[in-house]
């Protein structure tokens, strides 16, 4: 619910992220913490919102792996029925009699039709079945280019590696308080360089009777580091410039809060900018606690190691 609450006056608020202000007309998150949109559209035929292209670029890796080969299936079973519709009759070099190995040696025939391989033994000797075959290969040919494509289109697509502390913590700063989350590069060997961060917050105010989302510029401790090799903190100083300032637990519950990070850096791999996104509510935020350290030294003395596993451990502090 909207909190009347008058929100420090020294804080910058943010008219440019693209949101609208209007609370009664979102449901859940603005963003998922996977950095997508927490958006459907509607209104227009599925047909025009959807792209095969962007979504077979999107999908996770076993289900892109599982996809290829489903459809390799579907088209040679597809292709196998309309085979054995013409009729069996319309081929020669079977070695078996059964209807039933006859119908497998069809299927294993249209995958090397499909493929292009042709073995040769069974082969087409009826005019419909040899012009069914001709424009199978010519739809193989087609379907390998596509994946091939899609394959190199997901292999050289710019990703930035990062990770994200799944919760974020309210923590002693200096002699105040602090809003912090960690993020880190998970590959090895894995660096961005001129990195930026931009952190928003959302709350949902009263205003006039009606319930506004108002948007603010998050001032940070550092908005900016020449390489992330290791893990980053990102401190968020509750102080006179902060709309968090005089807020208490209750009340950020109140407000819908919510926090929107963006963050871009030169990947010298792909030798192309990257960004990732993320964001956290209310229900992602542990008070008075902290975050334990992610790296120590080697036992040899020459290293210094980096536990990701450690990225969103944190631990309670005594009230």
């Amino acid at each position: 619910m909207a909190l009347r609450k008058k929100i420090n006056p020294f804080s910058h608020t943010n008219n440019d992220t693209g949101f609208g202000s209007k609370g009664d007309n979102y449901g859940g998150r603005f963003i998922n913490k996977d950095g997508s949109y927490n958006l459907r559209k509607q209104g227009i035929p599925l047909r025009e919102r959807f792209s095969i292209f962007q979504a077979m670029l999107d999908m996770p890796r076993w289900k892109f792996i599982a996809t290829l080969v489903l459809c390799y299936l579907a088209a040679n079973v597809f292709f196998s029925l309309i085979y054995i519709l013409i009729g069996i009759n319309g081929f020669q070099g079977f070695i078996n009699k059964s209807n039933w190995s006859k119908i497998k040696e069809i299927f294993f025939f249209s995958t090397e039709t499909f493929t292009t391989v042709g073995y040769g033994r069974i082969n087409p000797i009826g005019d419909a079945v040899n012009l069914v075959a001709a424009f199978e290969a010519m739809i193989g040919f087609l379907s390998f280019a596509i994946a091939t494509g899609l394959l190199y289109g997901r292999f050289s697509k710019a990703k930035a590696h990062i990770s994200f502390s799944h919760h974020a913590v309210v923590a002693p700063y200096k002699d105040i308080t602090a809003l912090m989350f960690r993020l880190a590069t998970h590959k090895n060997k894995h660096s961005l360089t001129d990195v930026t961060i931009k952190v928003n917050l959302s709350l949902l105010l009263n205003e006039n009777g009606e319930s506004t989302y108002k948007f603010y510029d998050l001032p940070l401790e550092r908005n900016r580091v020449d390489s992330l090799m290791m893990n980053w903190t990102v401190v968020h100083p509750i102080d006179e410039n902060s709309p968090l300032l005089g807020l208490t637990v209750e009340d950020m519950q109140n407000l819908d809060f919510e926090l929107y990070i963006l963050i871009r850096g030169f990947d010298d791999v792909y030798s192309s900018n990257v960004l990732k996104r993320t964001s956290y509510t209310f229900d992602e935020v542990i008070f008075n606690a902290k975050f334990v350290q992610m790296y120590h030294e080697s036992d040899d003395g020459k290293t210094t190691l980096l536990d990701l596993d450690k990225l969103g451990k944190y631990e309670l502090l005594d009230s």
